[in-house]
């Protein structure tokens, strides 16, 4: 029995069942696809059938505003994946008259739409065979292989994607990607892969030179910064608040926050209130400043850990800008944001 063989027949036995399993339709594929880039399945499946239920169509997402796109996208970060979804429904309706490309090589040309999912669509959805290399697949080769090839090498992934063109042959393209990357996520995990009752153990590489835990390899470690953020909670008499939209690059651009303060640590109160920091957004001098939450929240991003400090900014003064407080619960925010928000205003 071939490797393919073997792994098909385990997908036969293990496979799960997902609501974009259930049909080739490029529109669910592509939109599944694009959720669960750095989503886990379990976090990313309520986002699909919200985003299904909302639009059902390319259409109807190419239809929506933005700021709603952005509203059911919030919690799962890298909001450029939102964005870059968007923008691609409305070419695909208005230069392809709603019909997605058939091939890799134009499903390429979309924005957003890189090798993975370029691969995922043509192969799961019209037969051509494109593997697909992920996480997952990345681990399974590296390890049965014994491929000590740093995964993110600039190199890798035409490497990695030669072997499992190799293996994949021209059958089934879209079920061998799809029992590759769930083999991946349920037998040969990262941590505590379930080698006992694995079907490759006699011949795995890793397994039987005790290389599990070492492979797959990368040569260069993501550095962590940490980041001080101190938002500013402005509270009035006409129960109006501030919040600002990001436009500058990086992390949660486009999406809304408090009036922002950002410090190399943890801020006092005396350093907080001075007038330098609060007049960056508003004009009115006659404030009383409170900390909120005395111990800074810990937020973990994947470069990133942000110490998060929210500050209530009380004046006497209406406020004319800004937004009603019962009005914020609208606004796409970061999710850490709006978890404060939905305990803040009840």
């Amino acid at each position: 029995m071939t490797w393919t063989t073997l792994l098909m027949a385990w997908y036969k036995i293990n496979k799960r069942s997902f609501p974009w399993r259930q049909s080739t339709d490029p529109y669910s594929v592509w939109l599944s696809e694009i959720i669960l880039q750095q989503t886990r399945v379990a976090q990313g499946t309520p986002y699909y059938k919200s985003f299904i239920e909302n639009f059902p169509t390319v259409n109807h997402l190419a239809a929506a505003k933005e700021q709603q796109v952005l509203k059911l996208w919030q919690g799962l970060g890298y909001y450029s994946r939102a964005r870059n979804l968007h923008y691609t429904a409305k070419v695909i309706v208005s230069e392809y008259d709603s019909v997605f490309p058939k091939t890799f090589e134009e499903l390429l040309t979309l924005k957003g739409i890189g090798d993975y999912t370029a691969s995922a669509i043509s192969s799961i959805c019209f037969n051509e065979p494109q593997a697909v290399i992920d996480g997952n697949v990345y681990r399974v080769l590296s390890r049965y292989f014994g491929k000590d090839t740093p995964i993110d090498a600039s190199y890798a992934l035409k490497e990695f994607k030669i072997l499992a063109t190799e293996l994949m042959g021209r059958e089934s393209p879209g079920e061998f990607n799809q029992a590759l990357m769930e083999f991946g996520a349920l037998q040969c995990k990262p941590k505590k892969p379930v080698c006992n009752t694995c079907p490759f153990q006699n011949v795995c590489t890793a397994f039987n030179q005790n290389l599990v835990s070492k492979l797959p390899q990368k040569k260069n470690k993501i550095k962590v910064t940490d980041k001080y953020f101190n938002y500013l909670v402005f509270e009035t008499p006409n129960k109006k608040t501030l919040l600002h939209q990001r436009t500058t690059k990086g992390i949660w651009q486009y999406l809304y926050e408090f009036p922002l303060v950002e410090s190399l640590n943890v801020l006092n109160i005396n350093e907080i209130s001075e007038a330098s920091l609060i007049s960056r957004y508003t004009k009115i001098k006659d404030t009383s400043v409170s900390k909120i939450n005395e111990i800074p929240i810990r937020h973990k991003l994947s470069h990133q850990q942000l110490y998060i400090t929210y500050w209530k900014v009380k004046t006497n003064i209406l406020l004319e800008e800004g937004m009603f407080e019962n009005e914020v619960h609208n606004y796409p925010v970061p999710s850490v944001l709006e978890k404060f928000i939905k305990k803040f205003y009840l």
